[in-house]
């Protein structure tokens, strides 16, 4: 069991930042962020580890969010961050962080999750 924390959302205004932070209870080789407004389905933002074909590190962010929002880690804290500008009003969501299969968008884990409100 790899228990979640995502902290950082907060309500900006369009075009402002924020950093989501999420800190796992141990070590995960592959996490991301997906986001969800009520009603809708789940939608892949980022995410970031391993592949099948490089041992390093690497990270894909969805295009409805590319050249804003930036995927990190910080695997001696068990953290990855979501740098989250120019946001728009569409940005608007539930943040989850989730530990991921590394070769899918397969959630083996959610945290609780931390709301993102962009007004206009």
């Amino acid at each position: 069991q790899v228990q979640l924390m995502e902290s950082g959302g907060g309500s900006v205004q369009a075009g402002g930042s924020l950093r989501l932070s999420c800190t796992a209870s141990q070590y995960v080789q592959c996490m991301g962020w997906f986001r969800q407004v009520p009603g809708k389905e789940r939608e892949k933002v980022a995410r970031i580890g391993t592949s099948e074909i490089t041992p390093v590190p690497v990270t894909a962010v969805a295009d409805s969010v590319k050249g804003r929002f930036t995927i990190s880690r910080e695997n001696a804290k068990n953290t990855v961050y979501l740098q989250m500008n120019s946001l728009k009003v569409e940005d608007s969501a539930m943040y989850y962080c989730a530990v991921l299969n590394c070769g899918s968008w397969n959630i083996y884990y959610w945290g609780q999750g931390t709301q993102v409100t962009v007004s206009s």
